[in-house]
């Protein structure tokens, strides 16, 4: 196959040339900063030395009659992300990846997929953008779609290097890239628990949805439940800056679980869904907090169970946020990614997933937030300087419509009001649901209503 550089570095490090597919295949984890399962990967190429550029990755459909629009829309994606930066791809690399079921081989599971990448080969191509290999990852091995040559490509496949041998892995160890497992393992720090302690928390959470929605919805005690939300919240955030380290991830989620009282969770995970607490609750994102912050969303979103679990859409992209602004992209892509899956129409989770999928600063965002705080923090100045009887100063200071416009919110997401709406409030539907309160009756009745 034609040689690459690749340099999944920040520009102006060492770059590296990968000249043969199995150089590819064993780039892949650095270039995500995972090893990804039952997955489609498209790398953009630039350049006549076919620089990696933006990449996608997208769980592969099982329904195969779905194949076709998948892949029109990771061609079209991967492609128009290129545009609007002003760099369009010059070709695409594309990755397979995908266990073998039971009774399969990897060289089966190359032979069903082939019409997938066929299809996407296709679809890039109606973009004239050529795919320049396709490769198929299965059971340690792998395929290229591309190469005839089975002196380098032989049919039964060609086994993966051992991992940390090769000269990208001593390139990645030396830029401080990390790969974090795969993942499957990432992803399972993001699940809900299992029983029994789903149960307790499910409970909680009824009880929480019973008392605070009405009191957010109502208008009248929204902003109360705001401040105790995020109290709660902030006392959370100091219990786990508090906790020593443990180099384990498991051990640590293990133990960040137990930080938490299923009442105060199910209190914290119904308040952020109001639009202008959660972006308040976005403000924990650089310093000390990040981290403990970053842990606390993790425990909420696990939190979020049976049928609470659309609920962790909030927590998941809080999660994902704070990841991003601290440097780990792949992180921020699998929180982001869970996120969309509890909620496929969340606005704020598919913009923050399409910034990070783009390389962009999260500086931007960074600087909306600290303008919100600091606004909010004049307005609360003030307030209290009213309520002692002081005369307030003469400043110009902008301020949302009293107690807001209460538009209809998505499923327990009440529209944003009042000052602080600002940075992220366009990053919400106009219109939507309520989430109601849960059951009041036997397990059995629970439902939306």
């Amino acid at each position: 196959m034609t040689e690459h550089n690749a340099s999944p570095v920040p520009s102006g490090q060492e770059e590296i040339t990968l000249r043969n597919p199995a150089e590819l295949a064993d780039a892949l984890p650095y270039l995500l900063g995972f090893h990804p399962d039952d997955s489609i990967v498209l790398a953009a190429l630039h350049g006549p030395q076919g620089r990696f550029g933006g990449r996608l990755r997208l769980g592969i459909p099982d329904a195969r009659e779905d194949w076709p629009e998948v892949s029109h829309q990771l061609a079209e994606s991967l492609v128009t992300a290129g545009e609007r930066r002003g760099i369009r791809p010059d070709g695409i690399v594309l990755f397979l990846c995908q266990d073998p079921a039971e009774a399969e081989s990897g060289r089966d599971v190359m032979e069903r997929l082939r019409p997938l990448a066929q299809q996407l080969r296709t679809a890039c191509g109606r973009l004239d953008v050529p795919v320049f290999e396709a490769l198929c990852l299965s059971d340690g091995r792998f395929w290229s779609y591309c190469c005839p040559d089975p002196r380098c490509c032989p049919a039964d496949g060609t086994p993966l290097g051992l991992p940390g041998t090769s000269v990208m892995a001593a390139a990645a160890a030396y830029a401080g890239i990390q790969v974090r497992g795969s993942l499957r393992e990432m992803e399972a720090r993001l699940a809900p628990l299992a029983a029994p302690l789903a149960e307790e928390q499910e409970d909680a959470l009824d009880t929480a949805g019973a008392e605070l929605v009405p009191r957010i919805l109502g208008g009248v005690d929204c902003a109360t439940v705001r401040e105790e939300t995020l109290r709660l919240a902030g006392e959370l955030v100091e219990r786990f800056r508090a906790a020593p380290p443990i180099a384990d991830p498991l051990a640590a989620d293990a133990r960040d679980d137990r930080l938490l009282d299923p009442g105060k969770a199910a209190d914290v995970i119904i308040g952020l869904q109001d639009r202008i607490t959660r972006d308040r609750a976005a403000q924990w994102m650089e310093g000390a907090d990040a981290e403990a912050a970053l842990r606390l969303w993790r425990a909420l979103a696990r939190r979020c169970v049976g049928s609470y679990t659309e609920h962790a859409a909030v927590p998941l992209t809080l999660a994902g946020w704070v990841a991003w602004s601290t440097g780990d992209e792949p992180a921020a892509r699998v929180a982001l990614s869970r996120a969309l899956r509890a909620d496929p129409d969340y606005l704020f989770a598919r913009l923050l997933h399409q910034a990070c999928n783009e390389g962009l600063d999260p500086e931007l965002l960074r600087r909306c937030l600290r303008q919100e705080r600091a606004d909010h923090a004049l307005h609360t100045a003030l307030h209290e300087e009213t309520e002692r009887g002081a005369p307030t100063p003469l400043l110009s200071v902008p301020a949302g419509p009293p107690g807001g416009s209460r538009r209809k919110a998505r499923r327990g997401r009440p529209a944003p009001s009042g000052p602080g709406a600002g940075a992220a409030r366009a990053a919400d539907r106009p219109t939507g649901k309520a989430r109601p309160p849960r059951r009041t009756g036997p397990r059995g009745s629970r439902g939306r209503r």
